[in-house]
């Protein structure tokens, strides 16, 4: 009787990895198609395009469709500023977020309640468009790269979410810190900061992708500073030209060798999210939790 048990227990130890393995491929094609089909398409002849059937390999390869992208002016200029407004924006806010949530977590702060239901209604309501142009331009922030980074420093979200993290740690280490002689400034960077690595990659992965997308901004407010744009403006300016001259279905097919919109679409998604996928990698690792189990033994 105990042999049958054993081996009914054991064969439901066999099925299940094999079923999560089985689960897990399908995850991985699921996931992976889409970027690899669009990587396809990018390499591939932009009117052969058209006829479709291109799934995970190109059917005539090229690279025409990256060097009308690559070719276009202001590009370079417009890298440089997003990689100097990602960089930039992404520290600021880190830090502006990280020593909010560090003085709102306290429990000594008087008017944590208050405050923490203050950043909670921005979430919620916003002055609309025109108000926030108006005061952008009053503030002197229209055609200036500052508009890019300041407007963004602080976020309710992302300092709702260290805060809570902030709150998972063991009071105990606080208080062990100030029984030393150590200060808030000392407790926030010695102590807080090293336990918070999980959470700040995953704040700055969050503030870097939004800083590495965003268009809209370099359009309402410094449009007219061809020095001050961004890299995705410019991108989605191209595929606005080559979307307005293909409008005729008919005349891309006879035009042979031509890109489409569909293929500059492709290959621009290719160009701007190949920064974050290499990027992505190194901050995995810090998605953990539970840095703080086993710190202090109650």
């Amino acid at each position: 009787m105990i042999d049958t048990k054993y081996k009914i227990k054991s064969k439901k130890n066999d099925i299940f990895p094999f079923i999560n393995g089985i689960i897990m491929v399908l995850f991985v094609i699921v996931t992976l198609y889409p970027v690899l089909n669009t990587l396809a398409i990018s390499l591939n002849d932009g009117t052969d395009a058209l006829r479709g059937g291109i799934y995970l390999w190109p059917r005539k390869f090229t690279w025409k469709n990256y060097t009308t992208v690559l070719h276009k002016d202001n590009l370079i200029t417009g890298a440089y500023i997003t990689v100097a407004r990602t960089l930039i924006g992404t520290l600021l806010s880190l830090a502006a977020n990280a020593i909010l949530a560090f003085i709102v977590s306290r429990k000594r702060f008087l008017f944590q309640r208050e405050v923490s239901l203050f950043w909670v209604i921005t979430m919620y309501v916003n002055g609309g468009m025109i108000p926030t142009f108006l005061l952008y331009k009053g503030l002197g922030l229209t055609n200036n790269f500052w508009v890019y980074v300041i407007p963004g420093m602080v976020s309710a979200f992302n300092m709702l979410v260290i805060r809570t993290y902030m709150n998972g740690i063991p009071d105990s280490l606080e208080e062990s810190a100030q029984l030393d002689g150590a200060g808030y400034s000392t407790i926030f960077l010695k102590i807080y900061s090293p336990l918070c690595k999980p959470v700040y990659a995953t704040v700055a992965l969050f503030v870097a992708v939004g800083q590495w997308n965003s268009w809209f901004d370099a359009m309402l407010y410094n449009r007219m500073s061809s020095n001050l744009t961004t890299l995705q403006y410019e991108l989605m300016k191209l595929l606005s030209s080559v979307t307005n001259q293909g409008t005729s279905a008919e005349a891309m097919k006879n035009a042979a060798g031509t890109v489409t919109p569909t293929s500059v679409r492709a290959a621009a998604t290719i160009i701007t999210m190949l920064p974050i996928i290499c990027i992505y990698p190194f901050l995995q690792k810090y998605f953990v939790a539970g840095l703080t189990l086993g710190g202090v033994k109650e």
